[in-house]
């Protein structure tokens, strides 16, 4: 029997910004979804994608920032902080060959969808990545996701940043964008959000203390605050 997916069911997901140059002439790395793409189609995006099951049990070689593993934990299943962070190092690495890991060996079997990322001799690292956004998809959309955003700069990366020889087809022009002409692209509106905390926080090396959280369930849109109250206008 065939099993139907529902794939308007929301699904966790992790994305990644990566920032270069963030304290002189700050630029992000973006690429292009595909015109036939069924979610957000031609729109200029950071790389990311879903959790899939065997990222809860990839071993990190350094784990994330205890403030960032606690915050992702909110209103969360248990262990989501270490899935989450591995799905952002392997959508990293898929999307646009970059490397964020560690060279060290692999103890014991290597999940199918870490075949590719292990054969470049490196363990994931999350110690790197800092959480900075939570959003989820509203509905009637094609795809729906409970996506956790990360900052990461570039040079905590173990590969050429300019090298994008390695990544799948699954977005097109990948290239760095300065934060100043950034909005000049064709952005989705969560995009644009983000960018904006992004901005905001670009010459801050910390973790935030409470992270913005756009929840849009089947009955309100909330703009939330992890660890906090809602936003105020």
């Amino acid at each position: 029997m065939t099993t139907t997916i529902d794939k308007t069911a929301i699904r966790n997901a992790a994305t990644i910004i990566v920032v270069r140059n963030r304290r002189t002439t700050p630029s992000v790395l973006m690429g292009q979804r595909g015109a036939r793409a069924a979610f957000m189609p031609n729109k200029f995006v950071f790389p990311g994608g879903a959790v899939d099951e065997d990222d809860a049990k990839v071993p990190l070689a350094r784990p994330l920032p205890q403030l960032c593993s606690a915050r992702l934990n909110e209103s969360a299943p248990a262990g989501m902080a270490r899935a989450l962070a591995a799905a952002a190092v392997r959508e990293l690495w898929e999307e646009t060959g970059q490397i964020l890991g560690v060279p060290a060996p692999w103890p014991g079997a290597v999940p199918v969808d870490w075949l590719s990322f292990a054969g470049t001799g490196h363990r994931p690292a999350a110690d790197g990545l800092q959480f900075v956004f939570r959003a989820i998809t509203p509905p009637g959309r094609p795809r729906r996701f409970d996506a956790r955003f990360f900052l990461l700069d570039a040079d905590a990366l173990a590969s050429d940043p300019d090298d994008f020889t390695h990544a799948t087809d699954e977005l097109s022009h990948l290239q760095w964008i300065p934060l100043e002409r950034v909005r000049h692209f064709d952005l989705p509106f969560i995009t644009e959000v983000v960018l904006a905390e992004v901005t905001a926080r670009i010459q801050d090396d910390t973790p935030p203390a409470s992270v913005p959280f756009f929840r849009n369930d089947d009955e309100e849109s909330l703009f939330l605050r992890l660890r906090g109250t809602p936003m105020k206008d």
